[in-house]
């Protein structure tokens, strides 16, 4: 018997500030299943994960909603791990960045850092916002991109043509909190001597722990040499204070990789046989396995290695990562409905289909997935339920009706039975290299040829010929043999369903190596249906439930956003070129956007016009809900609309947007060089 690995393993730590949704689910699902699989062979594997809990924005967040950080995390911890336990996804601990475990080992590990001499301090010049008086982060900081022009664009990066730069960079900067002008001021700031590693980094990500694109990624920003690392942020913060300096806290990414140890640290107090040195120490030969999304990987890559070099601890001995989720071959949309949170598929279908369709379509690269809903149905429903559960369904009934539910000694296809078991390691090779659609693939190969075998033989025909009864128990017991195989290949995908095959089997958890036997003389316990089909109708009620705010689509044009809601109405009819060429369609600066008390989906609009300012009202907060984010921009104005009196105050005039409404609308904005004031036609 081959010896007993010890294994731990993390994946990436979902932010305490939302909920999860199927793009989530794919990093969690996937880490669950090789778990399970090294459990089930035998292994010792400790899955731990924990609540990214600090930063900024949580800290607004709990502000906006009037409660405190403490109790907005412990809200979402509560909502994640109830997702994740529905998803069936196992952990052996589920914790929080904000514990007392995470804040000893970021001290430890800042203080060793410090004293070897990897941390420098210096004077940084960062927008700080006067009206909330707190310096802002890059994603805090919206203006217009310095290369292409580009309004409306983040502190560090630009969405439109993807230019990195400087905060101090952007032009017309404002902060996307208050909305305020913000204004540049000196603070001292914490430094994490990244390129004293850089030797070290060479080596360890060539050394195997990295798949050869991610190696290749990072081998890009070594040789373009690597920077100092900003490890600290000024106060109001939420997060840990830097021992010795008041006022100035551990940037968010410092401590959230050190939430795998500071989880495992917590898991080791409630099980002492358990050590944490053993996992964490330069010595351990303990493994230790990263699952990470593709965007992250600097973090995990580059400074997290870094880090536990120089503070004493042992490397990861591998990073796996994975790329993102689309649905239908588009990028997630809360307007289609392809948005889903994790509660609302699970409102809606069982979670174990979708934990194989991820299965069947995971490699071991970085590709996207993407979840075809139409594949989903008919992937499930033909081999799950046509092909696994059929196998068992078609034999029970014979078992239990001919021999009162106990199988019968035989092999009458030892040919076959020994495919089986040559298959075994090609499969466990594949789920330990997280080719997981290569396993899947192999097992439903399997399972074509029980059925195929057993519509061969055809017992419910040979059970209506005399003589003929004890040949339908050897071909039923066989097929219950052939099911359990199966099973036991599937489980780590399907620990429901192998619950539910257990249960009916009448057999003990099976392992991994239980796949070399076969029952025999065995009293089966009464079979009921272990999964049904998917219907449509369930995945069309899911999509429903996820959109958001849209009115129902026919022919219809999303009429101009002003003097009230934005309406859907079918297509007017047609007016001639006169009645169009008396329109006055302007170019509008937005100089303010915010909220309308007691309107639901009303923003008020300060627009300059280029010779007058004008006051409008436009039903475009559902995409909007940081109005901030409008201000500065260029839009179309219609000038020459009658003024309309509301409630909140009069609307002059109207600006132009298109969308399907929802969070999907958008203002629409005139090329770069016009200037408030010009007239488009």
């Amino acid at each position: 018997m081959s010896e007993v690995r010890q294994i731990l393993v993390t994946s990436a730590l979902p932010y305490a500030n939302g909920s999860i949704h199927l793009g989530h689910m794919l990093e969690y699902i996937q880490t669950d299943m090789w778990v399970r699989f090294q459990k089930l062979r035998g292994n010792q594997c400790i899955y731990v994960c924990a609540d990214d809990a600090h930063g900024s924005a949580i800290m607004l967040r709990a502000e906006k909603e009037g409660i405190t950080p403490e109790q907005l995390i412990a809200n979402v911890q509560a909502e994640h791990g109830s997702d994740f336990a529905d998803f069936l996804v196992d952990f052996d601990n589920f914790h929080s960045t904000h514990s007392e475990e995470n804040r000893e080992f970021a001290e430890l590990i800042y203080t060793r850092l410090r004293d070897a001499g990897h941390i420098a301090t210096r004077s940084v010049t960062q927008y700080f916002d006067p009206e909330k008086g707190m310096f802002l982060a890059d994603r805090f900081i919206k203006g217009t991109c310095p290369k292409c022009g580009a309004e409306d664009q983040y502190g560090d990066n630009c969405e439109k043509c993807g230019a990195t730069y400087e905060p101090t960079e952007l032009k017309d900067p404002r902060s996307a909190i208050s909305g305020a002008t913000p204004v540049l001021k000196d603070s001292k700031h914490f430094f994490f001597k990244l390129p004293d590693f850089e030797a070290m980094l060479k080596e360890w990500t060539r050394g195997g722990a990295l798949q050869e694109s991610v190696a290749n990624k990072i081998a890009e920003w070594l040789d373009g040499g690597l920077q100092e690392w900003d490890i600290s942020r000024d106060a109001p913060y939420f997060g840990f204070e830097i021992p010795g300096e008041p006022g100035k806290y551990f940037y968010v990414w410092l401590d959230a990789p050190i939430g795998y140890m500071a989880s495992f640290k917590n898991l080791c107090k409630r099980r002492p046989e358990l050590s944490f040195d053993a996992f964490w120490s330069k010595e351990s030969s303990a493994e230790l396995y990263h699952f990470i999304g593709k965007d992250i990987i600097n973090f995990h890559t580059l400074f997290w290695p870094a880090m536990l070099e120089g503070a004493g601890f042992r490397k990861p001995t591998a990073v796996n990562v994975h790329g993102y989720l689309t649905v239908n071959g588009q990028k997630m949309s809360k307007s289609r409905g392809t948005f889903i949170k994790a509660r609302t598929y699970l409102e809606h279908l069982n979670p174990e289909y979708l934990r194989y369709y991820y299965a069947s379509k995971l490699g071991r690269g970085v590709d996207d997935l993407d979840l075809n809903l139409d594949d989903f149905v008919q992937k499930v429903n033909s081999d799950l339920v046509g092909k696994v559960v059929n196998i068992a369904s078609r034999c029970a009934g014979f078992i239990h009706k001919g021999n009162a539910g106990a199988m019968v000694d035989a092999n009458p296809e030892p040919e076959l039975w020994e495919a089986f078991q040559a298959a075994a390691p090609s499969i466990a090779e594949a789920y330990e290299h997280r080719d997981f659609g290569r396993a899947m693939r192999e097992i439903m190969h399997l399972a074509d040829r029980a059925n195929a075998w057993i519509a061969d033989k055809a017992p419910w025909a040979l059970n209506k010929v005399e003589g003929k009864q004890a040949e339908v128990q050897e071909i039923c017991a066989f097929g219950i043999n052939l099911f359990r195989q199966l099973v036991i290949f599937l489980k780590p995908v399907l620990p429901n369903l192998a619950a539910a095959a257990e249960q009916f089997l009448n057999v003990a958890p099976l392992t991994w190596n239980d796949h070399a036997a076969l029952l025999a003389n065995h009293q089966l316990n009464a079979f009921t249906p272990l999964m049904i089909r998917i219907e449509p109708v369930k995945i069309e009620a899911m999509i429903e439930a996820s959109k958001e705010d849209l009115a129902a689509q026919s022919t219809e044009a999303a009429a101009p956003a002003g003097n009230g809601e934005l309406v859907k109405e079918p297509l007017a009819a047609e007016i001639n070129f006169d009645a169009f060429a008396a329109v006055d369609l302007r170019i509008a600066l937005i100089e303010k956007a915010e909220f309308v008390e007691g309107a639901d989906k009303l923003l008020r609009l300060t627009l300059d016009i280029g010779d007058a300012k004008r006051n409008v009202f436009s039903g475009i907060k559902s995409a909007y809900p940081d109005p901030s984010k409008l201000e500065g921009r260029l839009t179309l104005y219609v000038a020459n609309l009658a003024p309309r009196k509301m409630k909140f105050g009069m609307s002059e005039g109207m600006v132009l947007a298109a969308g399907p409404g929802g969070s999907e609308i958008y203002l629409l904005s005139p090329d770069n060089g016009a200037k408030p004031g010009q007239r488009v036609m």
